[in-house]
């Protein structure tokens, strides 16, 4: 399985970014996907996850109530639409995916990551 991640950018506090991370391969195996982002010098924080169902999202309570994470699963397709975006949400985004888990914050029990795409936000 290989994930492609992309729509990060540069932005201004208070935009608006949409993540797209799309799987392609053995992607009938799926099952749980998620969002983490690591900022410089930090540590790799998850930020969201969605069931293999597309029904249930959690979220990170530093982005709850402003990030909304989708799945397609016809297209193989996860989104992450970020809104009123803080300087302290800028890092690079990485998605994840797992075969066995359908819900999981540890990024430890992912088995496939995407590249990252990188999301700036100034003040």
């Amino acid at each position: 399985v290989q994930l492609q991640a992309s729509g990060g950018g540069s932005v201004s506090a208070g935009a608006s970014l949409k993540l797209s991370c799309q799987a392609s391969g053995s992607t009938f195996r799926l099952n749980g996907m998620a969002w983490f982002r690591q900022a410089p010098g930090k540590e790799r924080d998850f930020v969201a996850v969605i069931r293999f169902s597309g029904v249930y999202a959690d979220y990170a309570d530093s982005v709850k109530g402003r990030f909304t994470m989708s799945r397609d699963n016809v297209q193989n397709t996860v989104y992450l639409q970020m809104n009123s975006l803080k300087p302290e949400d800028t890092a690079v985004y990485f998605c994840a995916a797992t075969n066995s888990r359908s819900y999981s914050i540890d990024s430890s029990t992912y088995d496939y990551w995407g590249q990252g795409t990188q999301v700036t936000v100034s003040s």
